[in-house]
């Protein structure tokens, strides 16, 4: 902080003189100010000019910016130190990334020919899920068959095209967690219902459960007790249960700081973060809309994200980070930072650091009607080669 500048000098006499016919004690005005004369014929000095004050209010002004801005210039400098160095020799693909695909795949809106062209795409690179939008779920935990009538279609065309890569329905809703629309998870009836339409969406063929529930806040019971009765569904047909999952704390007890300040708690505690990966055979880190302004920041970011994930997830658990395969410029995201060449060294940096050999690991793309070539060979260039 800057010294403050000193105090402007008190109005008061800086000499004595004597005017014609005077007494010789009259005052002087102070420098720069000029005497007025009142209505009895008497002087007195104008006020003090308000410059100094402004000045001060401004310093303090200045002083407190700094103050409240000293701690995100200080994450923002670890964020990017964080991002420095190399990442371990053998930290790429271990052929257990996955894909989201929107919902056309599913209502009719592609064909063979789009099934063949994806096909191609995935043909040597990692990818061996696809998270398929299948709903959504009613707020009451139902789903329509009317909302995926070409699912069956679409599983079996894969399976055709590209052996070996399995198929996921991917489900989801809003959450009444922070407006009073959307899903209830406390309500008894409403999980069952969730339940019974995961039973139904496996029943149509999908090898496997992907759930993406939001605005999700930590320490949910109702959510882990969902997610219980969910593994005995997918456990009992032998496919796994999937997560999407929101970011962990960066310093502890993160949530709790900015749930307070915006009613939006954003990210999961560890320990949160370490019970719903206990529950699930996947977990997909929604490692991208998070505020930074630099790729180096942002890499940075994923980097610490990794470790974290790592730290708490169980060895028999596919861990996935996941990349942007989209752009957009707003508060939460940067096109020109969240770079999907960004967030794989992220990966493979905290990788490198925390987990060198982990074999149930790998990252996850969003999303397929946004993805560019510049983002593919990105993926491919960081993480496949």
């Amino acid at each position: 902080m800057r010294a403050r500048e000193r105090d402007a000098p008190e109005a008061g006499p800086v000499g004595r003189g004597t005017t014609e016919g005077g007494t010789g004690m009259e005052t002087e005005a102070p420098q720069g100010e000029e005497e007025r004369p009142q209505e009895d014929g008497t002087q007195v000095p104008a006020p003090a000019p308000a410059r100094p004050r402004r000045r001060r209010l401004r310093r303090l002004v200045l002083a407190g910016v700094l103050l409240l801005l000293s701690p995100v210039l200080v994450s923002q400098a670890a964020l990017a130190v964080n991002n420095l160095g190399d990442p371990a020799d053998g930290t790429r693909t271990r052929g257990k990334d996955a894909y989201w695909l929107g919902h056309a795949w599913v209502d009719g809106r592609k064909d063979q020919a789009d099934v063949r062209a994806l096909a191609e795409r995935l043909r040597g690179t990692g990818i061996r899920d696809l998270y398929v939008h299948a709903g959504p779920l009613e707020h009451d935990g139902t789903l329509p068959a009317s909302a995926h009538p070409r699912a069956a279609w679409f599983i079996a065309a894969v399976h055709r095209e590209a052996p070996g890569v399995r198929v996921q329905a991917w489900l989801g809703d809003e959450l009444a967690s922070e407006s009073p629309h959307g899903m209830r998870l406390e309500r008894a009836a409403t999980r069952a219902a969730v339940v019974r339409s995961t039973r139904e969406i496996l029943a149509v063929g999908f090898e496997g459960a992907h759930f993406d529930l939001e605005p999700l806040h930590s320490g949910d019971r109702n959510y882990l007790a969902l997610l219980d009765s969910l593994h005995e569904v997918t456990g009992a047909r032998g496919v796994p249960l999937s997560v999407a999952a929101h970011q962990i704390d960066p310093v502890p007890g993160f949530h709790s700081f900015w749930g307070a300040t915006t009613g939006h708690p954003k990210w999961w505690s560890q320990r949160f973060f370490g019970q719903v990966a206990r529950r699930v055979d996947q977990i997909a880190v929604m490692s991208y809309d998070t505020m930074q302004p630099l790729e180096s920041t942002y890499g940075g970011y994923v980097a610490q994200q990794t470790s974290l994930a790592l730290e708490v997830t169980p060895p028999s658990t596919d861990l996935l980070m996941g990349l942007p395969f989209y752009r957009e410029n707003r508060f939460g995201h940067w096109a020109h930072a969240e770079t999907v060449a960004a967030a794989v060294r992220g990966v493979r940096l905290g990788l490198s650091r925390t987990d060198a050999d982990r074999a149930n690991f790998g990252v996850a793309a969003y999303v397929d009607f946004t993805a560019t070539e510049t983002d593919w060979a990105s993926y491919e260039k960081g993480w496949l080669r």
